[in-house]
């Protein structure tokens, strides 16, 4: 069946309105050499069954990380997402829910919000935190554009341990000239606090550093801190919320503001997205916090109600006083988030961090046993680390997915320094059996 927006008298009435004979008539003023004279080279239409069968083999096409035992991570993590999250995302309050500007209606979608902002204080240690941010790389990079704000000073010191993808995301954003970077080195898989304090000058407006990193090491924080508390800037760190359960906040070592990517809480991997990046920071700086805050308050009848206390953005406010142009948050995701981490409470989540750290060690040890891998770096590491093949890493890759694994993150492909390296990542979903049988498979190449 076609589907006509509009009926032959429908058009011509609408021609007549606008004084031209026909749809063409329209046209005139586009030059004849560049309008299409054509009918468009489409398909057939097709019926509702046969579309479905056709996306369905298309869809078939794709390795799901769910159809496979999956050991890649480097950002994206194979966890397991207990029923009710999804439960709750497909409630129709939410999953259609829009930007809750009217908050008489929007009671449901701004305390969930609430609630999220109250778990990420918790998680990192913050006084406070946002609605939640498009993703990991975004909230990174917000976090150094808004150091240089309250610092007044426009240099930032990231890293080179973090991930590769958020420090390209820093110098594009760094190419409008609001913002210079400079990259610490990595060495022996993590960061020098010494190495980064060499680079900390009167400029320098904030020390970016990710713990675990993106090897997988846990960094020298209170180190790191020393050097760029010393030097005046503030201390932004990116954490993995899977193994906040088990790992020391970051608000334990001085961190002024902490970000990071939420898809391990409760959102699926989805071939890599959407996700949500969380913020979170000390109160004193509350105002220079990008996108949206929700704050409990009292209505006309005395009732606990909720409202979006700070949207620190053009649209509301004038345009030199914006913290940024990020106008919105990743709600359904940081739905499922809160859904996760309510249904999991502190115990869960510390026994899948627990879970994740030991059978990640399990796996490198056995790994390391066949010979095949070599340990690289001596650096402690969570639930991820590196190693260096033997043979080539595509090849080993490409026979172990057709076996049924993926088999890791070829880093080399990313840097083509860490060529020859494997980044393994483990979560809680992984077993014994999986992790022996794959350790066999390997073997056998």
């Amino acid at each position: 069946m076609r589907f006509s927006p509009a009926s032959c008298d429908d058009r011509a009435a609408m021609l007549a309105a606008v004084g031209v004979g026909s749809i063409d008539g329209l046209f005139t003023s586009i030059p004849a050499p560049v309008r299409l004279s054509r009918p468009l080279d489409l398909p057939d239409g097709l019926g509702e069954m046969e579309v479905v069968r056709r996306l369905g083999a298309l869809a078939g096409r794709n390795t799901a990380a769910g159809g496979v035992v999956c050991f890649a991570g480097a950002g994206c993590y194979d966890h397991y997402i207990p029923s009710i999250v999804d439960h709750v995302l497909r409630r129709p309050e939410f999953f259609t829910a829009y930007t809750p500007y009217q908050p008489e209606v929007s009671q449901g979608t701004l305390q969930n919000i609430y609630e999220f902002q109250s778990m990420i204080c918790e998680l990192t240690g913050m006084d406070v935190a946002n609605a939640s941010m498009y993703d990991g790389a975004t909230a990174f990079v917000e976090a150094a554009l808004m150091a240089a704000r309250v610092t007044k000073r426009p240099r930032i010191v990231v890293a080179g341990s973090v991930h590769p993808e958020w420090r390209v995301v820093l110098d594009t954003y760094a190419a409008s000239g609001t913002i210079t970077v400079a990259t610490c080195p990595v060495i022996d898989g993590v960061t020098s606090a010494a190495s980064l304090a060499a680079l900390i000058d009167t400029d320098t407006a904030a020390v970016l550093v990710a713990s675990p990193n993106f090897l997988g090491h846990l960094e020298d924080l209170a180190g790191i801190a020393a050097a760029a508390h010393g030097g005046g800037s503030l201390f932004v760190v990116s954490v993995n919320p899977a193994l906040a359960g088990v790992l020391e906040p970051p608000s334990t070592f001085g961190a002024d503001i902490v970000v990071g990517e939420g898809q391990p809480l409760g959102n699926a991997m989805s071939f890599g997205g959407p996700g949500l990046g969380f913020f979170a920071c000390k109160q004193e700086f509350l105002r220079q916090m990008p996108g949206r805050v929700v704050g409990r308050t009292l209505d006309v009848d005395g009732r606990e109600a909720f409202v979006l206390t700070m949207q620190t953005r053009e649209q509301h406010i004038r345009r030199e006083k914006a913290t940024s142009n990020i106008c919105s948050n990743h709600a359904l995701n940081a739905l499922a988030a809160s859904v996760y981490l309510s249904a999991m409470g502190a115990e869960g989540l510390a026994e899948v961090g627990e879970a994740s750290i030991a059978k990640a060690h399990y796996l490198r040890d056995a790994l390391v046993a066949t010979d095949r891998f070599e340990s690289v770096w001596a650096a402690p590491y969570a639930n991820e680390f590196a190693l260096r093949y033997s043979g080539d890493v595509a090849e080993m890759q490409s026979v172990m997915l057709e076996r049924g694994y993926l088999a890791g993150v070829d880093l080399g492909a990313v840097d083509p320094g860490l060529d020859g390296l494997v980044l393994f990542a483990v979560t809680e979903k992984r077993t014994r059996d999986e992790i022996d049988s794959f350790v066999r498979e390997v073997v056998s190449l």
